[in-house]
């Protein structure tokens, strides 16, 4: 499956040259990090508690998850940071949260099966609740942004912890191998970029849903022939569902 690995390919070789930390991971990660609380539920954090926001005050404030089963793209789990760790931040900044899932080839199957595993992996975000970090997520918008407790700075809270506890959520997926988180809040990073990458993967995923709905439709006529055209895997796929309905 390489629907994603161009978009993939483009956002790792638009951070290679960046200065970039990786964070501990499982049982490298210190007691506090590794077993970070989880809320249980959706959270509230009021501006009069909170530290500061990822994304507030309308800076950039991007999420991004992306599915592949090519094993140079995401070798192992991995968790890296560009720009300052949350203890470090004092005021609002932009943000960016990037995934990377690396499924089993055997596993995520074809038509409704695969648009399935991708729709679930990526709603991950909506199941996880770390205490003190509060994702504010409008999809209408493409945006991301998070609001940060300050008693949660206090206590220990990092995206190391972060990092751990959203692989935790991931694995939890009997299709995922392996995941590479990569934090970005370094504010001179391009994320005018990767709020492009993010359109065209919700453009790829719309066009999936497209060819279930209607796999008999006339490509000449789609107004998803571009983004289909563009994306290697696409078209194959469209001509393989409508092969099985015929």
């Amino acid at each position: 499956m390489r629907l994603y690995d161009e978009i993939i390919n483009d956002i790792l070789t638009d951070l290679s040259g960046q200065d970039v930390v990786k964070l501990p991971v499982g049982d490298a990660a210190d007691p506090i990090s590794r077993d970070w609380q989880d809320a249980g539920k959706a959270m509230m954090i009021l501006q009069a508690d909170m530290a500061y926001e990822l994304g507030g005050h309308n800076l950039p404030a991007v999420g991004n998850t992306l599915v592949t089963t090519e094993t140079d793209l995401v070798g192992e789990d991995e968790i890296t940071l560009i720009g300052k760790d949350l203890p470090q931040i004092t005021e609002d900044t932009p943000y960016a949260r990037i995934t990377l899932v690396r499924v089993a080839e055997d596993s995520i199957g074809t038509g409704d099966k695969l648009y399935n595993t991708i729709q679930n992996i990526g709603y991950f975000r909506y199941h996880i609740y770390p205490k003190g970090f509060m994702l504010r997520v409008s999809s209408s918008n493409d945006r991301e942004s998070v609001r940060v407790a300050a008693d949660a700075l206090e206590q220990g809270l990092n995206f190391t912890a972060i990092g751990n506890a959203m692989q935790k959520a991931l694995h939890l997926h009997k299709e995922v191998e392996a995941v590479k988180i990569i934090f970005i809040t370094d504010p001179g990073a391009d994320y005018a970029g990767l709020q492009e990458g993010l359109k065209k993967t919700k453009q790829i995923t719309a066009t999936i849903d497209h060819m279930l709905k209607d796999v008999n439709m006339d490509c000449g006529s789609c107004g998803l022939q571009e983004i289909c055209d563009e994306v290697e895997g696409l078209r194959e796929m469209h001509f393989g569902m409508s092969e099985e309905h015929t």
